[in-house]
């Protein structure tokens, strides 16, 4: 791995590496897959404004989330079946994530149970993503497990009553391997005996299980099941930003699900401004989807995110070097961003503003 540098590095070799049914799963986006594009694109309509003259000889990348300390602001987004790209999966993964001293977010589809992945790093920061399924038992079994694994907050993904068109998918047939299985259905419902057991159809099944008449009540409903602060993941205007507050979220997401979901939908950085002005501080607001380079990271910041997340760039990790390949990728990560912030004039992600940044093409700073 001394040779790959970058993100985009280590995606070329993850796509030499994978299996089609694996690759084509992992990094495909809704129909025309326009949104998958601009989601990355989107990044560079946005410039970095330099300080010259600084003192940049002492820097920090370490930040506060949700009341405890982060040693970068990049952390890892879920992402479903980790073990597709390597047999340690999202154990693996959690331990980079740990090692790096940023937070983990575990799919609910995951290839690794919540005690499995909870045991391979418990002093690692572990969030958990959440879907509502129409069996609210199967729900609610969940998320008691997640608080009893030591998961600090749950990150409820919104925008999936049901999952997109991913048109390589269709065309290919995904399946789950024979060798693995759902780990998180493994006990309790009949639902989740058929998620655990029937490997083909396990994934399609999850899919009939979603609960497509959710709506912000269910929020309140969740609220009073647990303790943990949730996260609303799959917010991409400025009114669900309100309304989550409204309904008691500890933070928003600003996420179109790696554009996987509806096509032609904001990428998540030309979102993310209008979605900060509503929110005025109210709550703490994260963001995923295209972020590759440090670059990314910086200009997310500036325009007000508290944390970004990635979740591809983990999978391309996991598929060339396992745990240390991840790791590699969040050390690349900060490292680039570390730079970027010295160049820049910047000596703490704190002291990052909108100043920094400015839209291609505008005549003044936002």
């Amino acid at each position: 791995m001394d040779k790959l540098v970058c993100v985009k590095d280590f995606e070329e070799a993850a796509f030499r590496i994978l299996d089609n049914n694996a690759l084509l799963y992992y990094k495909s986006g809704a129909d025309d897959e326009i949104t998958l594009r601009d989601n990355k694109i989107a990044f560079q309509r946005w410039m970095i404004r330099p300080r010259m003259m600084k003192d940049v000889s002492k820097r920090t990348t370490s930040t506060m989330v949700l009341g405890k300390p982060v040693a970068f602001p990049l952390g890892v987004s879920p992402t479903a079946m980790q073990k597709l790209a390597h047999p340690d999966g999202e154990c693996a993964n959690v331990r980079a994530a740990a090692s790096m001293g940023t937070i983990y977010i575990l799919s609910t589809i995951s290839t690794s149970s919540l005690e499995d992945v909870a045991a391979a790093a418990p002093n690692g920061r572990k969030w958990f993503q959440l879907y509502v399924y129409k069996d609210r038992d199967l729900t609610a079994s969940l998320v008691k497990r997640a608080e009893k694994a030591g998961f600090e907050a749950l990150v409820l993904t919104v925008d999936a009553p049901y999952f997109g068109r991913r048109r390589a998918n269709l065309r290919e047939g995904f399946a789950l391997p024979p060798h693995l299985r759902l780990a998180n259905f493994q006990k309790g419902s009949e639902n989740s005996e058929v998620l655990g057991k029937n490997k083909e159809s396990a994934f399609a099944f999850h899919d009939a299980l979603l609960d497509q008449a959710l709506t912000w009540e269910d929020l309140h409903w969740l609220r009073k099941l647990t303790k943990l602060p949730i996260i609303v993941k799959g917010i991409l205007l400025p009114e669900d930003a309100e309304t989550a507050i409204q309904y008691g979220a500890s933070g928003v997401m600003v996420s179109n699900h790696g554009a996987r979901q509806l096509d032609t939908v904001a990428a998540t950085i030309d979102a993310l401004p209008g979605i900060i002005e509503r929110v005025a501080g109210r709550c703490d607001v994260f963001l995923d989807g295209g972020v590759t380079t440090g670059n990314d990271v910086f200009k997310a910041l500036a325009l007000g995110a508290k944390m970004v997340f990635a979740g591809r760039p983990l999978l391309w990790g996991l598929a060339v070097g396992g745990e240390q390949g991840a790791r590699k990728v969040l050390q690349i990560y900060r490292d680039e961003l570390d730079l970027t912030m010295a160049l820049s004039g910047t000596t703490s992600v704190e002291s990052l503003t909108k100043d920094c940044v400015q839209k291609y093409g505008m005549t003044s700073h936002l």
